[in-house]
């Protein structure tokens, strides 16, 4: 009950949040912030895109020594503190995270979570009682992943389910950001039916082809398809792909790999939950 009471008071701080600068002195809505870390440009778009939509500014932060490297000298310097349990330290923030109720944060995902600047961030803040809304940035997926560290993180902070797109399709932020602050209460607008996959169902033909259409150009190993499950939406028909994979540790996993086939495009690779 008191899980459901925490979620339904998020929902209600939520619903204020785009319309908190137009509130009087004596009716204040929430205070909302658009908080994010971007190594290459491909976060800061959607932090910007966010920012737009709820009429708030959008905010980065960064680690004293920032990786600006090439993406393989990233890489080998994330393995290397990984590997020696090494947290960069945070940057001075240029706000105060106690002047706000909701942190929209934003990150890329790096190993398949958040991106190691905001492992920074959560040791050197404080986000108790603070409402945390998620988006962020891959090359495949780690959305999922991710917004359970968070909430592993920060125990005393509310964290909600986020937002997540491929860098591939930053084209079409617009729109599935849009979509996603409507169906959670951040917006107004029309909310989008909610539709269940159907069963699961063995691969044919037909949908091996879109498997391998869908992922064919993807240069890392997804998984091999076992098995799908499909609905049909106002974007297209929707699948689930089953796979056989390997999890963050390299074990033996089931992962899932989601295609969207609107009609007359070609099938698009959208993420993998592992």
């Amino acid at each position: 009950m008191k899980k459901l009471m925490t979620i339904a008071a998020a929902a209600l701080l939520l619903a204020g949040c785009s319309h908190a600068a137009k509130e009087t002195e004596t009716e204040k809505g929430p205070r909302c912030l658009v908080l994010y870390y971007s190594q290459t440009g491909t976060t800061e778009t959607v932090a910007q895109t966010i920012a737009d939509l709820i009429g708030e500014e959008a905010v980065s932060f960064d680690v004293k020594e920032p990786y600006n490297g090439t993406f393989e000298e990233t890489i080998a310097r994330c393995q290397d503190e990984m590997a020696d349990d090494i947290v960069p330290t945070l940057k001075s923030l240029p706000v105060n995270i106690e002047d706000y109720d909701v942190i929209f944060l934003g990150y890329p995902i790096w190993f398949g979570t958040y991106a190691r600047p905001v492992a920074a961030l959560l040791q050197e803040v404080d986000f108790e009682g603070k409402t945390i809304v998620p988006f962020c940035t891959f090359g495949s997926g780690g959305l999922e992943a991710s917004v359970a560290d968070l909430r592993a993180a920060c125990p005393e902070a509310i964290v909600t389910d986020g937002f997540g797109i491929r860098a591939a399709r930053i084209d079409k932020v617009g729109a599935e950001v849009k979509q996603f602050l409507i169906n959670g209460g951040y917006v107004e607008g029309e909310k989008e039916e909610h539709v269940e996959y159907g069963e699961e169902n063995p691969l044919g033909d037909k949908e091996k082809t879109i498997y391998e259409q869908a992922t064919g150009d993807y240069p890392m190993p997804l998984g091999t398809p076992t098995g799908f499950r499909v609905k049909e939406t106002a974007e297209g028909t929707k699948y689930v792909f089953i796979v056989s994979t390997t999890n963050r540790d390299g074990e033996p996993a089931e992962g899932y790999v989601l295609v969207t086939c609107a009609e007359g495009e070609q099938p698009e690779f959208t993420k993998v939950v592992r």
